[in-house]
């Protein structure tokens, strides 16, 4: 009997060293969304560089031997960063006192979803960080609310709305304890 390959984890602070690899899974995770602008692979690059050029910039990818499987992304954020400046309502000053990490993307291909890939990563992320709270945004009609409640289930809860760009729909600010 043959086993599949396991899936190994690695952490990366320079974006040059996995650029490619995240954009090649980004293109797959969100191919139906891909003919809107906000979600087109060149809108993502132009993300991923401005944050992969910001403090605190980690990356830790999934591979399956050397193919990128699944991902997550983020950064450091600081009170007064643009960010939270475009959080309705402000936050408390609890959550914006001390540095958080701002979970920026994470995604799983079609093939390795629901095998729990993508709690293994997003914990794997924080397992790093030292900043005492995560926040994220999510898309409240992603998967037709799934992706929301399952952001619930690992702890987050709702802190408010943004529209990070004229192209981006709505998205709904959340928030948990790092530990």
């Amino acid at each position: 009997m043959t086993s599949a390959p396991a899936i190994e984890l690695r952490s990366f602070t320079n974006l040059d060293a996995v650029r490619g690899d995240l954009l090649d899974v980004y293109a797959e995770v969100r191919a139906p969304l891909l003919h809107l602008a906000n979600y087109a692979v060149n809108a993502f690059g132009e993300r991923l560089d401005r944050h992969g050029a910001e403090d605190g910039f980690q990356a830790l990818l999934a591979y399956e031997g050397e193919h990128p499987v699944g991902y997550a992304y983020g950064n450091r954020i600081e009170d007064g960063d643009r960010y939270w400046q475009r959080t309705d309502p402000t936050p408390r000053a609890e959550y914006t006192a001390q540095a958080a990490v701002a979970l920026k993307e994470i995604g799983v291909r079609p093939a390795w979803r629901g095998i729990g890939l993508a709690r293994r990563i997003h914990d794997a992320f924080l397992s790093t960080r030292d900043e005492p709270y995560v926040t994220l945004m999510v898309n409240e009609a992603a998967g037709d609310g799934k992706v929301h409640a399952l952001y619930r289930s690992w702890g987050y809860e709702d802190l408010g709305y943004s529209q990070p760009s004229p192209a981006s729909p709505r998205l709904t600010v959340m928030i948990r304890s790092v530990a």
